[in-house]
C-alpha cells in the first residue's frame, strides 16, 4: 500500500460520512439516540474528525491539534454545516498530512504506541481506515433506522 491509495481511501470515506449527514432528513436527529444506540451521527462524526487529526494530523502533518476525546461524545446540537466544515477541513488535513508520507515511512514505527506493541505507520494507518470505515457504516444504519421510526 502506499500513501496515494491511503489518501484516496480516507478522502473516498470521509466525502461519504458528508453524504450521510446530508441525507438525514432534520437536523436534529444527526443527534438523536435510540434505546439501545449510545452514540448518535454527530458523536461519531466529531469522533472520526479528532481521531483523525490526532493519529494523521498531529503526530504525521505534525500539525498542532489538541484533541478532546470526551468533548468529541458529550457535545450537542453542532449545526450540520459546521459538522461538514469540521470533515472537510480533516479531509484537507489527512491529504496534507500523507501526501508527504513515502513508502519507506510506512514501514517505519508509529511515532506514538496506540496498541500494546509497536506498529508500522502503515499498520496504524490502515486501521485508521477500518476504523473510520466502521463507525461510517453505524452513521449509514443511525440514519436509515432514525427515519425509519419518524415515517412509520
Amino acid at each position: 500500500m502506499n500513501a496515494e491509495t491511503l489518501i484516496s481511501l480516507f478522502e473516498r470515506d470521509l466525502n461519504k460520512l458528508i453524504i450521510e449527514i446530508e441525507l438525514y432528513k432534520r437536523e436534529e436527529d444527526i443527534w438523536r439516540v435510540e434505546k439501545n444506540i449510545s452514540n448518535s451521527a454527530g458523536n461519531l462524526a466529531l469522533h472520526l474528525v479528532g481521531n483523525l487529526n490526532t493519529f494523521i494530523g498531529k503526530e504525521i502533518g505534525r500539525t498542532n491539534y489538541v484533541r478532546n476525546r470526551e468533548l468529541e461524545f458529550s457535545q450537542k446540537n453542532v449545526p450540520k454545516k459546521e459538522l461538514i466544515e469540521n470533515i472537510n477541513n480533516t479531509i484537507q488535513v489527512v491529504k496534507d498530512s500523507l501526501i508527504k508520507v513515502t513508502n519507506e515511512d510506512l514501514q517505519k514505527d508509529y511515532p506514538i504506541l496506540k496498541f500494546s506493541e509497536t506498529t508500522t505507520t502503515e499498520y496504524l494507518l490502515v486501521h485508521l481506515f477500518a476504523h473510520l470505515s466502521y463507525h461510517l457504516g453505524q452513521i449509514n444504519y443511525h440514519r436509515r433506522l432514525i427515519d425509519k421510526l419518524d415515517c412509520c
